[in-house]
């Protein structure tokens, strides 16, 4: 056992490279603001996770496998793995989950920081934080909204005056962060509260196309909550949590449109309810305060969601012919999609245009403007996969390389099939790289060369059996032919 000693009290953290589980950061009542955790008496229990929010199973549990965990309101806490509880000052990485803010837990083992942290010589974090309706509701005078978000600048604020007890230093904090934990990062980097506590961000899959909800709209998806209780707003506060988790599952049917991903609860913002408008405030924001960039996708986003659902396999021509000429100008886009994947299904063309437009063209064009405004930024685009997966190298799939973390996903079908060796190679390429951000600012490390992102040249690190760099992923060359 280990202890560490923190501003309100001491804990005991399990050996070797030392984790510390359930560490309380703040406390929040249903839809209220989190406040700082009280002290405790005597040496805490850090050996075992606490609760997750309450949520929903995952929407892609096919692909990732599937976890339980007992689900509490009281849910803020941390997970930390250290190499050593001492005074070595070592870089910080902050990891906020995805899953829709709907599903996931920063303490699933999936995230488990032990293999990174005892490799990069680093200090990980993960974080719990609210979801869906009770993390992210908007609902005057009964929840202001971006509640999840709140908890998340509270973690941080945790970690700069806490961290230095478990070995790490406040000063070189980097927030990482996948899907809607990417998307949560860019809302973080406009927000004040958030100056200083954090140098630089990763952000993998970022969904960027998805721009916050104005608060007209997050109203419109507040009343569709209370319609599906059937009841008042002023009930929402000791409605079981469970009810409230199925009918948020309810108005993400009603709200829901053909392929695509939106969740019906997002961070609400108005001045950025527009994608392009979003993008641009976390570039600006990254610039101005001197914050590097790590930004990336994966080749097949969307088999994620796609390859296991019936109603995709194959997808309704006439939506997927509107869903062509509502995002690339012309139902005739889909034969240039096709013309690139050999032996291309309508799911996988499909996939291909969501991919595109959801992810990669997004988050370009947040590389694109965070350059501009005088950020570092290295761009990656992850396309491994195993041979014949029909998930491809679909969203999450880095997850397992960048934690070194593969036997708690044992049951992911995305790896069914991977080779073991190039799975373990591949991973510890992509902990050095994220690691040596973290540490010194720049990914390039040992074997490794990623030089920075340019607008002219666009390029880009790619994690596959062979590690180069490829240029000017958005057009003609690289997407056959398909403006971005």
């Amino acid at each position: 056992m280990t202890i560490a000693r923190v501003s309100l009290g001491d804990l005991v953290g399990a050996s070797g490279v030392t984790v510390f589980r359930g560490v309380p950061y703040a406390t929040a009542s249903r839809f209220a603001p989190p406040k700082p955790a009280e002290r405790w008496i005597g040496p805490r229990d850090a050996t075992r996770h606490g609760p997750i929010a309450p949520q929903p199973p995952s929407r892609l549990r096919a692909a990732m496998g599937d976890f339980t965990r007992p689900q509490d309101e009281e849910c803020l806490t941390l997970t930390i793995a250290t190499p050593a509880v001492d005074d070595a000052k070592r870089a910080v990485m902050v990891f906020l989950h995805g899953g829709a803010y709907l599903s996931g837990a920063g303490s699933l083992d999936w995230y488990d920081g032990s293999v990174l942290a005892g490799d990069g010589d680093v200090v990980v974090v993960g974080v719990n934080y609210r979801l869906g309706a009770l993390g992210f509701l908007h609902l005057p005078g009964i929840a202001e909204g971006n509640m999840g978000l709140q908890d998340m600048v509270a973690a941080l604020r945790w970690v700069r005056d806490n961290i230095a007890a478990f070995g790490g230093d406040p000063a070189r904090v980097t927030l990482m962060g996948q899907s809607a934990g990417a998307h949560a990062i860019m809302c973080l980097l406009t927000m004040w509260e958030t100056r200083g506590l954090f140098e630089r961000a990763i952000l993998q899959s970022t969904p960027a196309a998805l721009a916050p909800h104005s608060r007209a709209q997050a109203r419109a998806n507040a009343d569709a909550l209370c319609a599906a209780l059937d009841a008042r707003p002023e009930d929402l506060a000791t409605i079981p949590a469970a009810r409230i988790v199925a009918a948020q599952m309810q108005v993400a049917r009603e709200v829901g449109r053909f392929a695509d991903v939106t969740p019906p609860f997002l961070p609400v913002f108005d001045s950025m309810s527009d994608a392009s408008a979003f993008v641009q405030a976390a570039a600006g924001e990254a610039a101005s305060r001197n914050i590097s960039l790590i930004i990336g996708t994966t080749r097949e986003e969307m088999h994620a969601f796609f390859a296991a659902d019936p109603a995709m396999n194959p997808p309704d021509p006439g939506a997927m012919a509107a869903r062509f000429a509502e995002l690339s100008g012309s139902a005739d886009a889909a034969a240039l999609y096709r013309r690139r994947r050999l032996g291309a299904t309508d799911m996988d063309v499909l996939g291909d245009l969501m991919t595109d437009h959801v992810f990669l063209f997004p988050s370009l064009a947040l590389a694109d403007a965070a350059t501009d405004a005088g950020a570092e930024v290295w761009v990656y685009e992850f396309r491994w996969a195993p041979a014949g997966s029909k998930f491809k190298a679909c969203h999450c799939i880095e997850l397992p390389f960048v934690f070194g973390s593969f036997p708690a996903w044992a049951d992911a079908a995305m790896l069914t099939g991977g080779d073991r060796a190039e799975m373990v190679a591949l991973s510890a390429a992509m902990r050095g790289a994220w690691s040596e951000f973290a540490e010194s600012g720049d990914p390039h490390s040992p074997g490794l060369l990623w030089p920075p992102y340019l607008r002219a040249s666009r390029q880009t690190m790619c994690f596959d059996r062979v590690l180069g760099i490829a240029g000017d992923p958005s057009g003609a060359v690289w997407r056959g032919g398909v403006e971005g």
